[in-house]
Parts: structure tokens; sequence; C-alpha cells
């Protein structure tokens, strides 16, 4: 899971420290005069795109450990490393002395920044809304520390009244986690591996056979003679048996039983003559 970034001020805190305590060498202190000598240089300088470059690779060493930092969360270290860089590229542009902070201290967060967005924009196989990425960055922050201070896994309600939000943005955040990672189609679901998660999938779907077959049958109906739609409405859409529907008609019981036989079979082969009610393919 990528790393939360609630706690950022207490990792910018302990970069800096560890920059703090490495930054004896030569190369750091040199590097440190390249960047306050680039920040002193105007603009349109003559030597400043090389001067500029020459301050980049020589801060490198820094973007790419805080990008190495995250890398064992499983993303790929060549993007985390590329991501870091850009950072360390807005940091050397961005940064000037004369507001009282050091190199380390300014381009630790705007680095750290690059790699927040990274995991924010980036590693969600699923693209939700920014508030959903959001939420599951402060409950997971919220996760973590009501488990200490509870002793026991906090519930929903918990978390809810930890972040000051309605118990439902927490749910909506919770399932909006799980686009975080894609799971493959060929997961297995039983424990020999037979059943794989794609073949719960998909189906005949029987419903467009029965459209096909309802649209086809209103024609033929339409084609039938007054008598013979009377009759077949009667029984079937009147749900009426053959002795009332004879009591109406006037004539005898068995003549209607023999002119339902010879309707329905009139319908049947004009179906049977129909393709498209055939079931369509997948």
């Amino acid at each position: 899971m990528p790393p939360t970034f609630a706690e950022s001020n207490h990792s910018t805190r302990t970069a800096n420290a560890h920059h703090r305590r490495s930054f004896p060498t030569e190369a750091d202190l040199q590097a440190n005069d390249l960047i306050n000598e680039l920040a002193t240089l105007p603009a349109t300088h003559t030597d400043r795109p090389e001067l500029r470059r020459r301050t980049i690779e020589a801060w490198l060493p820094m973007a790419n450990r805080l990008a190495h930092r995250y890398a064992r969360h499983g993303d790929g270290r060549d993007d985390l490393r590329q991501t870091a860089q850009i950072g360390l590229i807005k940091a050397v542009d961005r940064f000037n002395p004369e507001r009282g902070a050091d190199f380390v201290n300014f381009a630790v967060p705007t680095i750290l920044g690059e790699i927040k967005r990274y995991f924010r924009d980036r590693t969600w196989s699923v693209r939700v809304p920014r508030r959903l990425q959001e939420m599951r960055l402060a409950i997971n922050d919220a996760n973590t520390l009501l488990t200490q201070t509870l002793n026991r896994q906090p519930t929903i309600a918990d978390i809810a009244r930890h972040l000051g939000t309605s118990e439902e943005l927490v749910v909506e955040g919770l399932e909006g986690s799980r686009a975080l990672h894609a799971v493959s189609l060929s997961t297995p679901l039983t424990a020999d591996g037979t059943v794989e998660l794609i073949d719960t999938f998909g189906d005949d779907e029987h419903g467009y056979d029965l459209v096909d077959i309802q649209a086809d049958l209103g024609q033929a109906i339409a084609r039938l003679n007054e008598r013979e739609r009377r009759i077949l409405t009667m029984r079937f859409w009147g749900n009426q048996t053959q002795t009332q529907i004879a009591a109406q008609t006037g004539v005898s019981q068995m003549h209607i039983s023999r002119i339902l036989t010879s309707t329905l079979a009139k319908l049947r082969t004009e179906l049977d003559e129909q393709p498209t009610h055939r079931r369509r393919p997948a």
C-alpha cells in the first residue's frame, strides 16, 4: 500500500535530520554552494543554464534517496526516481535563500509533494475523484492512530468521529479505495485453482431471445384475421376458458378448440420461419 502523507511534517523533519547528519561531505558542501550561487545569479546571465545543470546533478543523490525510501511500497523505482527528480528541479528553480530557509528544508517538502501526487494520481487502477483519494489517505492515518489509542480496531463510527465527518463519507472512502489495485481475472477462487474469477462473469442472456420473439409474435398476430385475434386475446390475455369464449361468441366449445389449435399452429409456423428470434452471437 502506498505511504500516507498526513504526517508529512514528521516525514519532512525526519528527512531533513537525515540529510543534516550526512552533510559534512565535500560533495554536499559543494552542492550547497552551487544552489546558493544559482539563487543569486540573474535569470538572464549566460552562465545560468550550465550552473543550473550542475546544481541539479549535485543534488540528485538527495532526490534519489527520497525516491528509494518509498520504492519499497511496490511501485517502480524508475518512476519514483523520475518523480523525485521533477520535484528537485522545481525546488532548484524556486529556491530563494533570502526567505531564511536552507535548501534542504525547502527541497524535501517539494520532492515529497511530487511523490505524494504520484501515489495519488498514477497508482490507481481505476480513476476515482480526488476527494475519495484524499479520504482514503485520511482514513489510513486515522486507522493507525486510533488502533494505538483505542487498543482495538476502530469502527467506522470511530473513524468518522476522529475525522469530523459522516459515516457515509467514510464508507464511500473505503469503497473507493478498492480501485487502488485491479484484481486479475485469473485469480483462483478455490483451493485447487479450478475456478477463477473470470468463471463467475457472464452468462447467456435469454432475455434478448424473449424480446425478439415478442417482436416477431406481435407481427404474426397482426396478420391473423379478426376472429382469430379476438379468440386468442380472450383465451391468453383474458384468461377465459374455451366454454366461456364459446358462450360469448355463439359457437360450440369444440369449434373454439379447433380455432385455437389452428391459430397457434399458424403462429408457430411463422415464428419458426423468422431468423430474428434466434439466439444472438456472444
